[in-house]
């Protein structure tokens, strides 16, 4: 290996293309919880000029939001949490380990990397992002133990690429929550919008494919094609296990290290997922969440383990946490004051039904600048392109995934959900901006025309 130089050398043509603008987006782009503190007073002052609300009601109106979405905030922030935890359990981290020997080239492994976080972000956006950043680690230890240079910075960008694709999936927050009974999404449709509508229709299962094939061929374009390994010496995937703490002194000891409790509860959960489905139950927030959980407790070694893991993986959604009450804040200013209305009524009036998607789409990636939160977005956004969609007599499920698609898309240049996968990594979202700038449009492309086609 060797010593860390910079990322921007030996770089390929469409990376140094971009520099530019990653350059003007690292400089503007604050914290994501400075862009929801922003984006409260945008939308208080808004309602001030566009509606018939003053000051106070305004302040009222934000007040009683910020509690308006506390069982979906939990929601949220458990996909979260428990994928983190899943991603470094034993049996995961040693599949990862056995899938970092595949690739025998660095073109190989940029692919590969993508490709594993794809799945995983389709099973679970938390367990795709850490999972991405683990196996770029350890695909950089293994193939610079056998010899073989890669570019890591170009690595750990293929491994957050795989993001790009997780709100078509199992965990996908604005389709799960329409789908959820009682949920806000619900009931403003009047009934739960199905997952057959959604995620697992033809045209969205199609693009996921697509999608995933196009930014494989992007990153082989921008991949560096002199590699060197930017992986400092002292640095090893190992040391990112978590230590576990199983020293057995006493008999309450022996029941924290043993298996069993954990393995029965494990064992509980999965048999009130058959129940659940068996009894035509449908897929929900809860039920992802559940399913998660049941494959930890099966997969921890002891109650002692799942603690460590648990103390870890809370320092990852503390941040999180903190901001879906603003979200839930700015959506009680936009529902109380009639602002929401507003909007719609604009967005309807330069809207048809051919162009709707590719409008919601484009706004949604915007937007996802000022809310970069899937759950959080779709709070705020949802309620304004649904009334929309109904004004101009467009499917809602159309409405959901053009917000689900404009979420995932503009992550890719994004700083905010990068943060696990680069505190994996070591690096910073400067170091992988030039690659990940291509897949953002590598995918916009196949996102836009998905919309456009099944809007005629």
């Amino acid at each position: 290996m060797t010593t860390p130089t910079s990322s921007r050398s030996n770089g390929a043509v469409l990376g140094a293309v971009m520099r530019p603008l990653n350059s003007l987006v690292e400089k503007l782009i604050p914290s994501a919880l400075v862009f929801a503190i922003a984006l409260t007073f945008i939308v208080a002052i808004l309602a001030l000029i566009f509606t018939d609300a003053g000051p106070v009601q305004v302040v009222e109106e934000w007040g009683i939001g910020l509690a308006g979405l506390l069982a979906f905030i939990t929601q949220m922030a458990l996909i979260l949490f428990l994928g983190y935890i899943l991603a470094n359990t034993g049996p995961v981290r040693r599949l990862l380990r056995a899938l970092a020997k595949v690739p025998q080239t660095a073109l190989q492994a940029y692919l590969f990397v993508f490709l594993v976080a794809a799945a995983a972000s389709l099973i679970t956006w938390g367990l795709g992002l850490v999972v991405g950043g683990l196996l770029a680690r350890e695909v950089a230890h293994v193939l610079g133990s056998r010899g073989v240079t890669v570019h890591f910075p170009m690595l750990v960008a293929s491994g957050f690429s795989g993001f790009v694709v997780w709100h078509m999936g199992y965990s996908a927050s604005g389709p799960l929550t329409a789908a959820t009974p009682d949920s806000f999404v619900a009931e403003q449709l009047g009934a739960p919008l199905p997952i057959g509508e959604t995620i697992f229709s033809g045209w969205n299962m199609i693009a996921c494919l697509v999608t995933i094939l196009v930014v494989a061929g992007a990153l082989c374009l921008v991949a560096p094609r002199r590699e060197e390994t930017l992986v400092p010496l002292t640095v090893d995937a190992r040391e990112a296990d978590v230590p576990v703490e199983d020293e057995v002194v006493t008999p309450a000891d022996r029941v924290d290290a043993s298996r069993i409790p954990t393995l029965l509860l494990g064992l509980m959960l999965v048999a009130y997922l058959v129940i659940h489905f068996s009894g035509g139950g449908n897929l929900t927030l809860d039920i992802v969440n559940w399913s998660f959980l049941a494959l930890i407790m099966l997969l921890v070694r002891s109650p002692f383990e799942l603690i460590a893991l648990t103390k870890q993986a809370a320092s990852n959604v503390g941040e999180i946490l903190l901001q879906f009450p603003l979200y839930a804040g700015i959506l009680g200013i936009m529902a109380g004051t009639g602002l929401m209305t507003v909007i719609s009524e604009a967005f309807v009036a330069i809207s048809t039904e051919h162009t709707f998607a590719l409008l919601a789409f484009l706004s949604a990636g915007l937007v996802n600048f000022f809310v970069p939160s899937g759950g959080g977005q779709i709070a705020v956004q949802a309620p304004i392109l649904l009334e929309a969609a109904e004004s101009l007599g467009t499917d809602p499920a159309v409405a959901i995934m053009a917000v689900a698609y404009g979420d995932q898309w503009t992550n890719m240049i994004q700083p905010f959900w990068a943060l696990p996968l680069l505190a994996i990594a070591g690096l910073k979202m400067r170091d992988i901006l030039s690659y990940t700038s291509v897949v953002l449009i590598a995918s916009g492309l196949v996102f836009g025309a998905t919309l456009v086609l099944i809007s005629l």
